[in-house]
């Protein structure tokens, strides 16, 4: 019968560093990280804490191996209607609604759709395609024959790019993993986009033009839930003039 892997292990070899490096960078012996991991030794709170920190592990992954540890996790997982979110998410709203703000969504780390603000309405309306009802997994709709890939005029690029990210990120949430296999069966074999411009650039077809964006993502600087750890904000700016006139209405 296999005995089951360390979670410190799991995660070290995903990130392909070996003990001695580990060790190095948590201050941590590479006999005493092997005894940790083969089981021999408990790890104290800190110490653990340590050598998750040295491997920029998500704050879900930490939670978890402290738990196999037999300790309590060190970070809190509030639903998105909790008071304690509610100064994050009202900062959230605010730079969504900002005056002359461009197109933006709100995703979590399975690229759920949250929030959008009424630029999101106004690129939607141009190349004339309506969000589905109900919840929304934008990876799920984006790379859909009749999402936005329909619409789109660099498809491979595109799409290219959003399944390397996304593939990227899935290495630390099963959850994810699981739907890109999902989708990955129906799916044409598009190519890394290469750097023939400072930009990827998201172009779209539309009924007064081809339209041109490019992404900026934010997140929380030093977030301390679960839940505020998985929030980005995607802001599509126009990449050209004409872009943005449309935009603007």
């Amino acid at each position: 019968m296999l005995t089951p892997m360390h979670p410190l292990t799991a995660l070290r070899r995903e990130r392909r560093v070996s003990q001695l490096e580990l060790g190095l960078r948590a201050g941590v012996s590479q006999r005493h990280l092997s005894c940790i991991e083969t089981g021999r030794a408990r790890p104290s709170r800190a110490t653990l804490l340590a050598l998750l920190d040295a491997l920029d592990a998500p704050l879900a992954e930490r939670n978890a191996a402290l738990l196999a540890a037999g300790l309590a996790p060190a970070y809190s997982q509030h639903g998105l209607d909790a008071p304690q979110l509610a100064p994050a998410l009202d900062a959230v709203r605010q730079m969504l609604h900002a005056p002359g703000s461009p197109p933006a969504l709100v995703l979590d780390a399975e690229w759920n759709l949250l929030m959008a603000n009424a630029g999101v309405q106004r690129l939607l309306a141009l190349i004339e395609l309506p969000l589905p009802e109900g919840p929304l997994n934008l990876l799920d709709w984006l790379l859909s024959p009749q999402g936005l890939r329909s619409r789109l005029l660099n498809e491979a690029e595109t799409c290219g790019e959003v399944l390397h990210r996304a593939r990227r990120e899935a290495q630390h949430l099963p959850a994810l993993a699981a739907r890109l296999q999902r989708l990955s069966a129906g799916l044409p074999d598009w190519p890394m986009p290469t750097a023939a411009t400072p930009l990827l650039l998201t172009r779209l077809r539309s009924t007064a033009g081809d339209l041109s964006l490019f992404s900026m993502f934010s997140s929380f600087g030093a977030p301390l839930d679960v839940t505020l750890a998985s929030l980005r904000i995607e802001h599509l700016w126009a990449a050209d003039a004409r872009t943005a006139a449309l935009l603007q209405g």
